[in-house]
């Protein structure tokens, strides 16, 4: 990959996520605005580990938009790329914690500023610059911001990026399954780095079995690298004709699961950067993935992510804690 200005450039969607937070002395409850938004949440998570990144994106020119860069850019995230809609307010999600943990989101994005970013409005050099360009799906749920994703996609693809992919799958934002399907499917037809979800792969391939998935995935994409998270039971990576699965890191003190799979990914990432693509072995992917479990599991006892990723210190000592060392 070489040497480059960035070592990863995302586009996507940035927005407030407003997480549950008790109830008032009046019995309603009560949310906290939290910056999110999956892309920028790996960023966030690597420049924890000292990486160089840049965020390409929309928000709207109102107090929410005004948050956002305010937060995102005090990550050290280059936010240059970061574009104001003068008309479309910043993207909204409500998000509701449930029993065990997961959530239920209620989205106000109809439209939201995250979706009229153009392809005109695409930072080339931005992309020509980084080591690897990461993406998901949200950024084509609509017509405007797909064009401006596969036009990013392909700027990195003539660069000689290496492509990271998150489907991040929310049906509520897509107006049919087959729809989300075929996007997803053209992220997967793309991608050299693949996380992807239990709920995910069942999706793509209406089985729950994570290897047979994982199996049709590889032979109809033909993916160098995937990672497949399975929530509190850990991960797996598959690499050339290599498995390796590492369970999770049980945690009590895990509030919700909000960022879990961004920090995931940002993990994964920075070792990618790290040691290469190149002849990855067994242990080397077993280290991979019990870090970005560790740092998943962190994140999961606190609210939002963005701006509360673990310390590459803190991951290090839970480590050693889980493990006895």
């Amino acid at each position: 990959m070489g040497e480059r200005k960035y070592d990863v450039t995302a586009l996507g969607e940035l927005l407030i996520d407003f997480t549950s937070n008790g109830m008032s002395t009046q019995g309603n409850p009560l949310f906290e605005a939290n910056p999110g938004g999956a892309p920028c949440n790996v960023l966030a998570m690597l420049q924890k580990y000292g990486k160089k990144t840049a965020f390409i994106g929309k928000v709207g020119k109102d107090i929410f938009g005004k948050q956002l860069r305010e937060k995102v850019a005090g990550t050290g995230i280059d936010i240059s790329g970061l574009i104001e809609d003068d008309t479309v307010n910043t993207t909204l999600a409500f998000v509701q914690t449930l029993a065990d943990g997961d959530r239920e989101f209620s989205f106000y994005r109809n439209p939201g500023a995250d979706m009229m970013l153009t392809a005109s409005e695409i930072d080339e050099d931005k992309i020509r610059n980084s080591r690897i360009f990461h993406f998901g799906t949200l950024s084509m749920t609509a017509q405007g911001v797909e064009e401006a994703t596969k036009r990013a996609i392909g700027i990195a693809k003539d660069s000689g990026c290496l492509l990271s992919f998150d489907p991040n799958l929310r049906p509520p934002l897509w107006s049919s399954e087959i729809k989300a399907k075929e996007k997803i499917a053209y992220g997967l037809s793309v991608c050299d780095i693949l996380k992807i979800s239990d709920n995910e792969i069942e999706f793509m391939t209406g089985t729950s079995d994570i290897d047979a998935g994982i199996a049709i995935l590889r032979e109809k994409y033909n993916i160098p690298l995937v990672f497949a998270t399975l929530g509190k039971d850990g991960s797996k990576a598959y690499y050339k004709d290599t498995c390796v699965n590492v369970k999770g890191f049980a945690n009590p003190n895990t509030i919700e699961t909000t960022g879990a799979g961004d920090t995931f990914c940002a993990n994964a990432l920075n070792y990618v950067l790290d040691h290469g693509m190149e002849n990855l072995t067994e242990d080397n992917l077993r280290e991979l993935l019990t870090y970005a479990n560790a740092a998943a599991s962190l994140i999961t006892t606190r609210k939002g992510a963005l701006c509360v990723m673990p310390e590459k210190e803190e991951i290090e000592e839970y480590i050693k804690l889980q493990y006895n060392i």
